[in-house]
């Protein structure tokens, strides 16, 4: 479907919820194709939130208001001075679940438009919600047959008698999405749309050929590790795993006995994912839980931490290698992976993950927004990035748009349609 962007002025808003932090984004769009400049930035560590999952809506409220709150003040001259309204939210991986359908419907020899297709993905909608518990999040058309004839991009205005669509739906769990919309309204926001994290970050960190050609993103977060496949320039796949970075420093802290947050310090100053040779004689200062700690810090060589560090990260990895062979994607997930998050930044996660996965790894970053100051412009906030970029970009994706402009008009083209679904 051809997306129409939103009109020049118009301001979007992110609202990236995770673990560890939460960051909101707002931007303005400034020309006619959707292209947009962020105007407002707002960040600071999580609260409430667990693994992906709201453990406290109160704390995770005024994290949420604290946030907005922040870029609001950034953005106050441009957005006149009015308070934030609508944002866009991630949906954490741990939450979806992936759907691949096959849906045929009739075109009758007439040329494809864009009404054939949103059928197609209107009917594919239908077929996935089976009960209340699950929430569908994205509606993404992976492929197109005409007749029996494959790997078309974009059938509109082509002729034939049947359309063959494949679609990727991702659906979230309504019960976990509901708190999250509970902390969200409680802030006095709307939500526009949902956007799955790893999504998100392919959007802001992928460049087109590797959207085209075959690639994995793989985001590394405090609590949640997500994966998502793209082919074809869509998604096909996603998944992910209920572990991150924060066990990584909850593995130092007990390894060590050590506070969780002197374990967080200690991985970012000298943690590590590959042992170095050097690391037996190099000494760490590591303060003793419960201890004052200007009389009583234990020294560590540094490879007892690494040997910490290590074997959670591979674990992390060797999930998803086995998610993605689970996954039987095969060669379309390409030789390509590219990774975000925090959690990615740590030296030597490319190289580990480059032996674990057998694939080509670089770090990715918000490389298609070129607006972004250097403070948020590296692989932490990959997602809030991709979010705005779906926002502006892919908003015809959202199974909401699509039932909404799939249902025909007049009392002829509703007769026409039964009789093309029912024929």
């Amino acid at each position: 479907m051809k997306h129409k962007p939103k009109p020049k002025g118009s301001i979007i808003a992110a609202l990236d919820i995770g673990s560890s932090k939460i960051a909101c984004f707002i931007a303005r769009i400034i020309d006619d194709n959707g292209g947009f400049e962020v105007v407002g930035v707002g960040h600071q560590a999580s609260a409430g939130v667990k693994n992906g999952t709201v453990a406290d809506l109160g704390a995770a409220e005024a994290a949420i208001r604290a946030t907005v709150h922040a870029a609001e003040n950034m953005a106050g001259p441009v957005i006149g001075g009015y308070p934030l309204r609508d944002v866009i939210v991630n949906v954490p991986g741990i939450h979806a679940k992936s759907h691949c359908f096959d849906v045929d419907v009739q075109v009758s020899g007439h040329e494809v438009t864009d009404n054939d297709v949103r059928r197609a993905l209107a009917k594919a909608q239908t077929q996935a919600l089976q009960g209340p518990e699950q929430e569908l999040v994205h509606t993404v058309p992976t492929g197109y047959a005409i007749d029996g004839h494959n790997s078309i991009r974009d059938p509109r205005g082509m002729y034939g008698q049947n359309l063959g669509v494949d679609i990727h739906l991702v659906t979230g769990d309504s019960v976990a999405l509901r708190n999250f919309a509970t902390c969200i309204e409680r802030s006095h926001l709307d939500i526009s749309a949902l956007c799955l994290s790893s999504y998100a970050s392919g959007l802001s960190a992928l460049v087109e050929d590797e959207m085209d050609l075959g690639c994995t993103v793989i985001d590394l977060g405090g609590g949640v590790t997500s994966l998502a496949v793209f082919s074809g320039g869509a998604m096909i796949f996603s998944d992910a795993v209920p572990l991150g970075g924060q066990h990584v420093s909850s593995d130092i802290a007990r390894g060590l006995t050590t506070s969780l947050v002197d374990a967080e310090r200690i991985k970012t100053l000298y943690g590590s994912a590959i042992a170095a040779g050097s690391d037996e004689n190099d000494m760490i200062d590591v303060p003793q839980l419960g201890e004052d700690r200007h009389r009583q810090s234990g020294h560590v060589p540094r490879s007892l931490l690494i040997g910490i560090i290590q074997p959670r990260l591979e674990e992390i990895l060797e999930l998803c290698r086995a998610r993605l062979q689970d996954s039987g994607i095969g060669a379309a997930a390409g030789r390509r992976v590219v990774l975000t998050g925090g959690a990615s930044q740590l030296p030597g996660v490319r190289d580990l993950a480059q032996l674990i996965l057998d694939k080509q790894v670089r770090q990715g970053r918000p490389i298609r927004i070129g607006s972004l100051a250097d403070s948020v412009s590296g692989p932490a906030f990959a997602t809030t990035a991709g979010l705005l970029i779906y926002v502006s970009e892919r908003s015809d994706e959202t199974p909401a748009e699509i039932m909404a402009q799939a249902a025909p008009g007049t009392i002829f083209e509703k007769v026409k349609y039964w009789l093309q679904e029912n024929w």
